[in-house]
């Protein structure tokens, strides 16, 4: 069931509870390994499920629009000051909603519409708000798009700066949603120098490892630092805006007013625990434990004769190119939940089919690490990819079935935050 309990809940609307508790023994029974998905602590279901949901609080901490902020401002300075000691930066807001708003308050602060900026091109890895047709900000600004390489899968950071160079953007963003290799700040933070580039670091799906100790930090390279909360960082769904203190007044600005009211209070406050536990020693052990967990899978995979884009991984994810599996990445996806198994379909780089039912399939580390998975569960985790991937291929039902009871048996052993057997 369903921890902190639902009582009031299940009184007040037992069908919506049911619902939730449904969700909870779902997540509590299949391996989750979409890349961007994790665990939080109970202490974070409790601080995000508290009366802070109730106050409205705009404007920052001592200089709010709105009276009775009392304990809300000591609660805000908390996750701050935690989020600036943990990642060694000069300021941090706590207050953006998610990593979308946060990124466009960096496009706010910095740029004016029309304006050229250079980000990795999403369909080999970047992310919807750093330049998509689709999205704001590539319908505001101007973006050009760097690769990755056809042959390696990596970064050509000669081919950055060639495009750098060229075009002069005003602002240069390293990071991205699919990038299963580690990030070159000092490359990026270097071109960006030499053609007077504001440098933003989208660590969205690898805070967590970063404030772990587990991959290169941007800090002393990038001017801004964007990052969601959830991911490998564990907190609440939210985000975060770092930055040296040169540049702190336009990010606050830019969050509030220019594009938020109120902050949500209640996920500031889980922010807040998520940031106390990611700077424990027992966090460290946790942010190397998933890279250890996503180089052993990669091996393992790629022992099964698995395409893996770049090779493999230097952090929690993974993406496959399913192209020679004789199956597109959506109706593999589907399968592999059928089979207990939570992942995303996913364009791969130069991928010649649609977004909505691509080549590649993405997964990740970060859930099943916290769960307790190690590497020598890995090699199982490859077998039942291998299984139900060749299952769909058979139309295969019956094994999907099998693998989705074999992975409830082994998580059976393995105590997931939020949930109880009995």
């Amino acid at each position: 069931m369903h921890v902190p309990h639902l009582s009031h809940l299940a009184t007040a609307d037992p069908q919506l509870a049911g619902l939730i508790e449904d969700e909870a023994t779902r997540q509590h029974d299949k391996l989750r390994m979409i890349a961007s998905e994790n665990y939080v602590s109970a202490a974070v279901l409790e601080a995000t499920g508290t009366v802070l949901t109730n106050k409205y609080s705009e404007g920052y901490a001592g200089k709010r629009y709105y009276e009775g902020q009392q304990f809300v401002d000591p609660i805000e300075e908390l996750a701050r000051t935690r989020a600036e000691a943990l990642f060694g930066v000069d300021h941090a807001n706590v207050q953006p909603y998610s990593g979308s708003p946060a990124n466009l308050a960096v496009f706010l602060a910095f740029l004016q519409p029309g304006d050229t900026f250079l980000s990795l091109e999403l369909a080999h890895g970047g992310h919807l708000t750093h330049g998509s047709p689709v999205s704001a900000t590539g319908k505001w600004f101007r973006p050009v798009h760097y690769a990755v390489d056809r042959a390696t899968g990596r970064i050509d950071m000669d081919h950055v700066r060639e495009l750098a160079l060229a075009e002069r953007p005003k602002m240069i963003i390293c990071g991205g949603t699919a990038i299963p290799r580690t990030i070159d700040f000092p490359a990026f933070a270097a071109i960006a120098r030499e053609v007077g580039a504001v440098l933003l670091a989208d660590i969205a799906h690898i805070a967590g490892l970063i404030a772990g100790g587990a991959h290169p930090s941007p800090v002393g390279h990038a001017d801004v630092i964007s990052t969601t909360t959830h991911k490998t960082l564990r907190g609440p769904r939210g985000a975060m805006l770092m930055s040296t203190a040169e540049h702190a007044t336009a990010i606050d600005k830019a969050v509030f007013p220019g594009l938020q009211g109120g902050p949500h209070n209640h996920t500031t406050a889980g922010i807040a625990v998520a940031l106390g536990e990611a700077a424990q020693p027992s966090f460290r052990d946790y942010a190397a434990q998933v890279v250890a967990n996503g180089k052993a899978l990669a091996a393992a995979l790629t022992e099964r004769g698995f395409n893996l884009v770049s090779g493999g991984t230097d952090n929690h994810l993974i993406l496959i190119d399913l192209t020679d599996k004789g199956v597109e990445g959506k109706p593999a996806a589907k399968a592999l939940d059928r089979a207990g198994i939570e992942l995303n379909f996913n364009t791969v780089p130069y991928d010649p089919r649609k977004p909505w039912n691509p080549s590649g399939i993405r997964l990740g580390t970060a859930a099943i690490t916290t769960r307790g998975l190690t590497e020598e569960h890995m090699p199982q985790v490859a077998t039942w990819y291998d299984e139900a991937i060749t299952a769909v291929v058979k139309d295969d039902e019956a094994t999907l079935d099998r693998v989705a009871g074999e992975v409830a048996d082994l998580l059976a052993g393995f105590p997931m935050p939020g949930y109880a057997t009995a």
